[in-house]
């Protein structure tokens, strides 16, 4: 848990909170496996500014994964920003933007693990070009082609007698 003190910042214009802190995700579950190697680094400020008391800052971690395509393990460092709009009370129910606190004296951590875990990508590539693997053979194409050879389907054997004329 990380508890700041909101008071000053919401009672005085232009006042600005540093913030410095590290949370620790290593039981957090992602794509079946628990990939936080240490824990996450969170840099940035509490600021009111004109009456306006936003959340700035940015997250950084490092993840162990395991490639969607070729399942080859891999590390990857991210730095995800964490910005958020502070209010003590809001007309509007339905409005997400706005981080309502109950207490001057607030728990970052379950903040910035929800925006943590939702800025994940769904699917994790150790590369942009990543050939993956041969569905038949199992062969790492990132390693090269495989022995398999091109497959043949007799399904398109109708369309050879064809020439461009026929169309």
């Amino acid at each position: 848990m990380f508890f700041i003190e909101l008071e000053p910042v919401f009672n005085n214009d232009g006042a600005v909170l540093p913030l410095d802190f590290e949370v620790e995700l290593k039981d957090t579950e992602y794509n079946s496996a628990c990939p936080f190697v240490a824990p996450v680094r969170v840099k940035g400020k509490v600021i009111n500014s004109i009456g306006i008391v936003s959340l700035v800052a940015k997250a950084e971690f490092t993840l162990n994964l395991t490639c969607d395509r070729c399942a080859a393990p891999f590390t990857r460092d991210f730095s995800i920003p964490v910005e958020h709009i502070l209010v003590t009370e809001t007309n509007d129910e339905d409005n997400d933007e706005l981080i309502v606190i109950d207490s001057f004296h607030y728990d970052l951590e379950p903040l910035v693990t929800e925006d943590i875990i939702l800025s994940l990508p769904t699917k994790v590539l150790c590369k942009e070009d990543c050939l993956g693997i041969c569905h038949r053979c199992g062969k790492d194409l990132n390693d090269g082609p495989c022995d398999c050879g091109k497959e043949y389907d007799p399904r398109w054997d109708a369309l050879l007698d064809f020439t461009q004329e026929d169309l």
